[in-house]
């Protein structure tokens, strides 16, 4: 399928920028805390008085994207403008504007998605040639290699030379960028291997690639049916990140693609208790469908469908005619 690869890079591309929004300001711990009423607040003071604060735009670009607040992504897009205008110089500007275009680019048809692709690719080498400590951006920029087509500058020699370069500055880093390429390539034990040799970081931006990392290898484990091997990789997501939902989650899809559907449900359930979210409610819903529960298949689908942030294009569109036939 040659025409439809670039508009799925891309769209994986405007995901994974957007996971990665939070940049170093003095808000982040903030937004990483999900106390968005309170950044709004802070940064609506702070701007007021310095409408030109690096910080604080770059942190109403990251509180836009954090939120999936898809709507004002134009807005989101001149907020990141007016930093770099400001600011030149300041490398979280040009990171914010790459990350807010992969986030359009996501919610892009095809054309629109590669337009962007070029102008995401800038903003994030920008980013790390104005400061090479800046790992978000270089993680970002690794990300934009690895998924977007060689007709926009993607392509894993470009991966491998970053690697190279952040190998000088960054030990622990080169070693997540390494997993990653070598997931890219399909060396599946190499990138576990690393993933889960890895020491407790103490970097933010370390932790969120390393759990990343980790979520990425255990669900390439399990849409290839290599379910032990997922299931492995999923433990020790959730024995490293026990706070994080993405464990109890693996764990499930694992046990639900097995046909395990009322051991998936359960851990589906915690899940939801340590952070909800549209895509749990959707296979909690298909777990409830399998077992023939109408009203719990019901219920876990509008819960779905209603959720912000939302459900993927595909996944909507599923829950909405899986909906309609139940209420049929």
């Amino acid at each position: 399928m040659p025409h439809a690869r670039p508009l799925a890079t891309l769209a994986l591309l405007g995901l994974l920028c957007a996971a990665q929004a939070t940049c170093a300001h003095e808000y982040a711990p903030l937004i990483r805390a999900k106390k968005y009423a309170e950044v709004d607040r802070a940064t609506s003071i702070k701007l007021g008085a310095e409408p030109h604060n690096a910080d604080a735009l770059v942190a109403r670009v990251d509180l836009i994207l954090s939120q999936a607040q898809d709507h004002r992504y134009d807005d989101a897009v001149a907020l990141a403008e007016r930093c770099i205008a400001a600011h030149r110089q300041q490398s979280e500007c040009h990171e914010a504007l790459g990350n807010v275009l992969g986030a359009k680019a996501m919610n892009s048809g095809i054309l629109s998605a590669m337009g962007y692709a070029t102008r995401i690719r800038d903003a994030f080498k920008q980013a790390v040639a104005l400061d090479p400590g800046n790992l978000d951006a270089r993680f970002s920029l690794l990300q934009y290699y690895l998924q977007a087509p060689g007709i926009v500058g993607g392509g894993k020699d470009h991966a491998q030379e970053l690697v190279t370069q952040t190998t000088k500055l960054h030990a622990e880093a080169a070693k997540l960028m390494q997993a990653r390429l070598d997931l890219a390539d399909g060396a599946f034990a190499k990138a576990e291997a690393a993933a889960l040799s890895m020491p407790v970081l103490a970097s933010p931006s370390l932790l969120d690639s390393h759990k990343e990392l980790l979520i990425s290898l255990g669900s390439k484990y399990v849409q290839d049916k290599k379910y032990t091997d997922g299931q492995r990789v999923f433990e020790a997501l959730a024995s490293r990140f026990a706070d994080s939902e993405w464990g109890p989650y693996g764990l499930a899809r694992t046990l639900q693609e097995q046909g395990k559907t009322r051991d998936a449900v359960a851990l589906f359930e915690k899940a939801l208790t340590m952070e909800p979210g549209a895509h749990i409610y959707y296979r909690m819903a298909q777990c409830w469908q399998a077992l023939s529960d109408k009203s719990k298949a019901m219920a876990a689908y509008e819960k779905a469908l209603d959720f912000k942030p939302t459900l993927n294009k595909k996944q909507r569109s599923d829950a909405l005619d899986q909906l309609k036939s139940l209420r049929g």
